[in-house]
């Protein structure tokens, strides 16, 4: 599938619902294999193998598939900025927010992603525009995911200013990657995702090498990589296609929707996968969640 716009945007199809909510447990299930990673690898060394082994397999999938690499070329530079503003700043901002603040402070500012998303679309574009279903259902979403972190969420509100600024960085950076994503019009989102995974590689070599040098870098041990395996193949290459065919089909603001379904879905994985115990407020985080993607989607008030 490849960008489009469209004169203006309606509420979402049903499979661009579905994509979005695989999307969401996808990336929510990427903090299971993470958890183990980094237990034996630096995070910038995962970065660099999580963007790394995706852009292999997808040079792969491409090489055997199609369509051909070779409509990524005319726009290598909209690919360096994207890898930039949606691999390189975002992650190393998360990665120094995490250093002082705790879990759930992080996935609610990491939830304002949509209404960067939306400020921005509606300045730089002609279909995505503000209207109070899209601003209502973005405020429930970031007051749910708020609730659902519960008591977490408290015991992070006192880190240092700088820490939260980051993480709000990192949310207005995928913003702006979503308006980037958007001017490669024409080009397939298997295209897309590989040469922005392809980018962040070719950035990423030299941060480890420098940062790290070669020293242990392939030390981890077998069930380590297997989780690396999982984080590269599955939570990025595979997320990423199902990313970019969410923005063409349904635009940047709600393609950004994913950002508050990740921590619901990752509480509900450990639930059923890890034996965690379901809280009640986490239960009433995510029905205000729920009750903000159908406020954004409208149809539901629209006949009322």
């Amino acid at each position: 599938m490849a960008i489009t716009t469209t004169a203006m945007r309606g509420p979402m199809a049903l499979k661009d619902w579905a994509q979005l909510l695989l999307l969401g447990a996808i990336w929510g299930g990427s903090f299971f294999f993470a958890r183990i990673a980094v237990a034996e690898i630096p995070p910038l060394v995962l970065v660099l193998f999580r963007v790394a082994i995706a852009a292999l397999a997808l040079q792969l999938y491409l090489g055997l598939s199609g369509p051909s690499f070779r409509l990524a070329l005319p726009h290598a530079g909209l690919f360096f900025l994207l890898a930039l503003v949606n691999n390189v700043i975002p992650f190393s901002l998360i990665f120094a927010g995490q250093t002082e603040l705790g879990a759930g402070i992080a996935s609610v500012l990491n939830s304002t992603t949509p209404f960067w998303t939306l400020i921005l679309a509606n300045a730089l574009t002609s279909d995505e525009k503000l209207s109070w279903n899209k601003l209502a259902g973005i405020a429930l979403g970031i007051v749910g995911t708020a609730v659902m972190i519960g008591p977490g969420l408290l015991a992070g509100l006192g880190g240092p200013v700088w820490a939260k600024f980051a993480l709000v960085g990192a949310s207005l950076s995928y913003a702006v990657a979503l308006m980037i994503a958007r001017r490669l019009k024409g080009v397939p989102s298997p295209v897309i995702a590989t040469g922005q995974l392809t980018a962040s590689t070719i950035i990423m070599i030299p941060i480890v090498l420098l940062g790290h040098g070669t020293a242990n870098l392939f030390s981890a041990s077998p069930p380590v990589w297997a989780a690396v395996l999982a984080l590269a193949l599955l939570s990025t290459a595979f997320a990423y296609i199902l990313y970019f065919n969410l923005v063409a089909s349904a635009g940047a603001t709600n393609a950004s929707l994913v950002t508050l379904i990740v921590p619901a879905s990752a509480i509900l994985l450990g639930f059923l996968f890890l034996g965690e115990r379901l809280e009640l407020f986490e239960l009433g985080g995510m029905a205000l969640i729920a009750l903000g993607l159908v406020t954004i989607d409208g149809r539901l008030f629209g006949r009322r």
